[in-house]
């Protein structure tokens, strides 16, 4: 998990606040990611958008039956992340997203390559992201959480969330 020490760093890379810093933040599934970015927020006065995936139905369905829900969990998120990029762009005061747009792409691949998401699907997946990434900027700084597999897992089975209860190592190393 996110903690003082990893916030003290990034303070003490001089990270100047201007109107739109845009901050994201990366990991695999239980980095801490939302304790990070919620720390963050208070620290620089910015506002936090967070992963979507609790607000609706799609996550526990997905990690019941990948292969039925991967794509539309996918474009799901895709959608929702970039409502969320638009948002920080033009709101004009920046913010910190504790998943990055961009490791949305991972996710499908990991989904594809697993047999989880057919080849027209993903592909269609990609002809989207490429389309949308046209309009996105660039994050001011992305901070990524580097944390193995392993104690992923112990963190998500600490956190006791029912709908991950169907997260397996063999996922999480591929991520």
């Amino acid at each position: 998990m996110a903690d003082k020490k990893e916030i003290q760093n990034i303070q003490n890379n001089n990270i100047k606040l201007i109107e739109d810093n845009f901050i994201g933040i990366s990991g695999i599934i239980g980095a801490g990611k939302t304790t990070l970015a919620t720390e963050l927020g208070k620290v620089l006065n910015l506002p936090v958008y967070y992963e979507p995936v609790a607000e609706e139905g799609y996550l526990g369905d997905f990690y019941r039956d990948m292969k039925r829900y991967s794509f539309s969990f996918q474009i799901y998120l895709l959608n929702e992340r970039f409502r969320q990029h638009q948002q920080i762009l033009w709101s004009g005061k920046g913010g910190i997203q504790d998943r990055t747009l961009y490791e949305d792409s991972i996710f499908a691949k990991v989904l594809f390559d697993q047999g989880n998401m057919e080849e027209r699907e993903y592909k269609t997946y990609l002809n989207l992201f490429h389309n949308m990434s046209n309009f996105m900027k660039k994050n001011t700084l992305i901070v990524h959480l580097d944390v193995k597999p392993e104690e992923s897992l112990r963190r998500i089975q600490m956190r006791a969330r029912g709908c991950e209860t169907g997260i397996t190592l063999e996922y999480l190393t591929c991520l």
